[in-house]
């Protein structure tokens, strides 16, 4: 686009926005704190789930000196059932970072923000220019999408390789008097109207200078590479009854749902039922011998790279003392005392269906 092509470019979007934008919480603050926050728990996460998430966050950690002194397990209780925990796991590392190093305050420099464990180019960008009013350009899913069909982009939108080329895109088009406004209006436009499958082209402002709209290319964009199907991982799970307690299992602190409590369990191997895998499985990861109660339910869950199929069953315990091959701690804990500890999601799904399964074991005893 040339010049004047841009700067009323501009002026359309930020005028569709101050109109037609929604009343979100950290759009209605300035506090850095807020802000990032707010950005991290969007990574990947659709507005409506974070919602809830973002307002229960700020009345247990109202400020980053709190969230910093506070214990990462109460961070992941919060953060329980938001996905991601690596997010949570960075944010409190950070956090103490921004304490120690620079007084509470989050660093108002491309240089420090991006050192942030966490923080990439996409954070970095949103918090510096909607906090901080600094020129720089966001690009996540939604502004990606929008310059595809702007431009007419053949780079596909999910291949790292293309980030380049939307980032000097969104570069060329930013309105460095209002960097913030002008990011949240783009990310806005494509949450709101320039939709993935069906966008809202007759309410578009930007219509006019949207290519793919002028060639009636709308359904080519944005091109994306595909990938093949997630694998799909059978899994087994043993809820160990013992003395009206229940066995837990603490994952190591790093990698996929790491700090998070769990019931001992693990794959299904060729040609093993899923009674046998819950037997083997405890007895090498938690050293006890158990026998199978009954069976739970079957629960399926999808992660970004993979999916599980989980059996889940109640075990009676045997013989022999709990050593650990894998956790990094136990509990032994009363049903009530569940929901002092953050669980995956999965293990949510099966939840409800434990308890009259618990009571007949303790009728039994």
């Amino acid at each position: 686009m040339k010049p004047k092509e841009i700067k009323r470019f501009q002026e359309q979007l930020i005028g569709w926005y101050q109109k037609h934008h929604r009343k979100l919480p950290w759009r209605e603050t300035g506090d850095p704190y807020r802000i990032w926050v707010s950005e991290v728990m969007l990574q990947q996460t659709q507005t409506n789930t974070v919602l809830p998430y973002y307002r229960k966050f700020f009345i247990r950690f109202p400020n980053l000196t709190l969230l910093a002194e506070s214990d990462l397990q109460d961070l992941l209780k919060v953060w329980e059932g938001l996905g991601y925990y690596a997010r949570a796991r960075h944010l409190h590392r950070a956090a103490n970072i921004i304490l120690a190093e620079y007084g509470g305050n989050v660093p108002d420099t491309w240089e420090a923000i991006r050192k942030l464990p966490g923080v990439g180019d996409y954070i970095g960008a949103a918090v510096l220019s909607i906090a901080f009013n600094k020129p720089y350009a966001v690009v996540d899913g939604n502004v990606k999408r929008l310059l595809a069909r702007l431009f007419e982009v053949d780079a596909p939108v999910n291949k790292s390789s293309s980030y380049r080329l939307f980032k000097e895109k969104a570069d060329s088009l930013l309105f460095h008097c209002k960097p913030g406004v002008f990011n949240q209006a783009m990310m806005e436009l494509g949450a709101m109207v320039c939709k993935p499958g069906q966008p809202v082209c007759g309410i578009c402002p930007l219509i006019f200078h949207c290519q793919a709209y002028q060639k009636k290319s709308i359904s080519e964009y944005p091109q994306r590479t595909r990938r093949p199907p997630s694998p799909v991982h059978h899994i087994a799970v043993g809820v160990v009854y013992k003395n009206n307690h229940m066995l837990i299992t603490q994952r190591k602190p790093e990698g996929l749902l790491g700090g998070l409590w769990e019931f001992p369990g693990g794959r299904v191997k060729k040609n093993e039922s899923p009674e046998s895998a819950c037997i083997r499985e405890i007895k090498e990861e938690v050293n006890l011998k158990v026998q199978i109660d009954a069976y739970i339910t079957r629960v399926k869950h999808a992660y970004t790279h993979f999916k599980i199929i989980m059996d889940v069953f109640t075990c009676r315990y045997l013989s022999c003392k709990v050593k650990l091959d894998g956790p990094v701690d136990y509990r032994w804990i009363t049903p009530p005392e569940i929901d002092q500890y953050p669980f995956p999601k999965a293990n949510h799904k099966f939840f409800p269906l434990l308890w009259p399964h618990i009571q007949k074991l303790k009728k039994k005893r």
